[in-house]
């Protein structure tokens, strides 16, 4: 059953100060999803140097997020499939990463603030912009 994969930048907005936005990627995080071992890697590093948190603080966070969501794991296949999506769609490498694991996780919707809003990639996989109407 197809699901949703979610994005980096809209985890992120469940510390943010705009309450608008942290309210709309609580209602995705609430509704379940899958997230990689990419998004947490990305999650340490900006809890980390942009939000100033320690490591106590980087590994509660990463520990309730992985308890919500999902974890697809990163392999070679992965690693393959992000590189033929780079070049095939024209996607940052980072980017593509996430693409493959959400095809591989075989979700239908991506939600993300980065990625172009209405995307569809191998005809099954969305990207969406939870905040595009806010």
């Amino acid at each position: 059953m197809p699901g949703s994969f979610i994005d980096t930048n809209v985890l992120l907005y469940l510390a943010a100060d705009d309450p608008l936005k942290a309210g709309k990627a609580e209602q995705i995080v609430a509704a379940g999803g899958t997230i990689s071992v990419q998004v947490l890697n990305e999650l340490a590093n900006v809890a980390r140097r942009k939000m100033g948190l320690s490591w106590p603080e980087t590994r509660t966070f990463l520990a309730t997020v992985r308890e919500l969501l999902a974890v697809q794991p990163l392999s070679v296949k992965t690693h393959e499939s992000g590189l033929a999506l780079a070049e095939g769609y024209g996607l940052s490498i980072y980017d593509a990463m996430i693409v493959a694991s959400a095809l591989e996780a075989d979700c239908d919707t991506l939600w993300s603030e980065d990625l172009h809003y209405g995307l569809v990639i191998a005809k099954r996989l969305r990207v969406v912009n939870p905040f595009h109407a806010l």
